[in-house]
C-alpha cells in the first residue's frame, strides 16, 4: 500500500538536507577564500620601533612608553645616544639601524630629534619619525640656533655657567667640554609638572652632553622624504612650544598638542605611545 504524503515528506527532508549542504559548502569556500586573502593588518610583521633619547637623559627615560609598545606587541630598541657631537652620535644611530631587517618607525626626544633627522636619511627601512618635544632641524640648523629662536628656554641665557656645570673630559677637542644642568636648575626646566622628587633623581642621574653639540650644524633632513609625526608640550620650559610648532609645522608632521612639561614621555607616555602607533599603522 502506497503512502503518498510520506513520500511527499521524505521528498522534502532530501530537498532541505540537500540546501542545508550547499550553504555549508558556501560557507566553506567564503573561508578559504577569506584565508587565501588576508585583510590588510594581518599582511605584514609590525614595524620596529626605536627610540632616540635626547641630552641630559638617558634610554630609561622612555621605559612608560617602552612598556605600552611592547604590550601592543612591538619589537621596540632605546640604544644609547654617546651625547658626544652630531656627527658622530648619528654615525652611531645609523650603524644600529642598519641591522635592523624590515620597516622601522624612528622617534627622537628634544636633542634625540636632531640625530634622527640626520640618521634615517637615506634609509628605505624608516618610513616613519616621531618627534617628541623634539628639535625638528633643517639643514644648517643647530640645537643652539634653534633653542634661541624663540624666548622662553631656560637654556638659553647669557651665560652657560648659570645653567651648566662644565667638566672637562679625556679627550675632548679644544674647547669642548661635558656640560651638565646644574641640579637646582633641573626639576624647573627639564622636570615641571612632575613630583619634586622624582625631578630631583633625574637631575641627579643625567648624562652629559659634549658641548659642542649645542654648534653643530644638522645635515639634509629625512623629514623631508619621511612622514612625520610631533608631539608638541604646551608646558616645555626647553625648546619653547611656539618654536617647537614652527618646525613640526615646517617639516609637515602630524602635531599632536598635550599640556606636558620637556619630559612628556614620562609625563604623558600614553599620548606619546598613541602617536608612535598611528605613525606605524599609517606608513606599516
Amino acid at each position: 500500500m502506497k503512502f503518498p504524503h510520506a513520500a511527499r515528506l521524505t521528498r522534502l527532508r532530501f530537498g532541505l538536507l540537500a540546501a542545508v549542504l550547499a550553504v555549508a559548502g558556501l560557507f566553506a569556500a567564503s573561508a578559504q577564500i577569506a584565508s587565501a586573502s588576508p585583510s590588510r593588518a594581518a599582511t605584514g610583521p609590525k614595524p620596529t620601533i626605536v627610540l632616540e633619547h635626547g641630552a641630559w637623559a638617558d634610554s630609561g627615560s622612555w621605559n612608560g612608553v617602552v612598556q605600552r609598545l611592547q604590550h601592543d606587541g612591538y619589537k621596540v630598541y632605546a640604544p644609547p645616544d654617546p651625547l658626544q657631537g652630531l656627527k658622530y652620535d648619528t654615525a652611531t644611530l645609523k650603524d644600529f639601524l642598519g641591522t635592523i631587517p624590515g620597516h622601522i618607525v624612528l622617534a627622537g626626544h628634544s636633542y634625540g630629534g636632531m640625530v634622527i633627522t640626520n640618521a634615517a636619511t637615506g634609509n628605505k627601512n624608516v618610513k616613519a619619525l616621531v618627534y617628541d618635544d623634539a628639535f625638528i632641524p633643517a639643514k644648517g640648523d643647530t640645537a643652539g640656533s634653534l633653542s634661541g629662536a624663540r624666548p622662553g628656554s631656560c637654556l638659553a641665557v647669557a651665560n652657560p655657567a648659570t645653567v651648566f656645570n662644565l667638566v672637562p673630559f679625556p679627550g675632548a677637542p679644544k674647547g669642548v667640554v661635558d656640560a651638565y644642568v646644574k641640579p637646582s636648575v633641573f626639576p624647573g626646566c627639564f622636570a615641571n609638572g612632575l613630583p619634586a622628587s622624582e625631578g630631583a633623581v633625574l637631575a641627579a642621574t643625567q648624562r652629559p652632553l659634549a658641548t659642542s653639540v649645542l654648534t653643530d650644524k644638522s645635515g639634509v633632513p629625512a623629514w623631508k622624504t619621511i612622514p612625520s609625526w610631533a608631539v608638541v608640550g604646551t608646558a616645555d620650559h626647553v625648546i619653547p612650544p611656539a618654536e617647537q610648532l614652527f618646525m613640526a609645522k615646517r617639516a609637515g608632521a602630524h602635531i599632536t598638542e598635550v599640556h606636558a612639561p620637556h619630559l612628556s614621555m614620562i609625563s604623558n607616555p600614553g599620548v606619546v605611545t598613541r602617536t608612535i602607533i598611528a605613525a606605524a599603522k599609517a606608513t606599516g
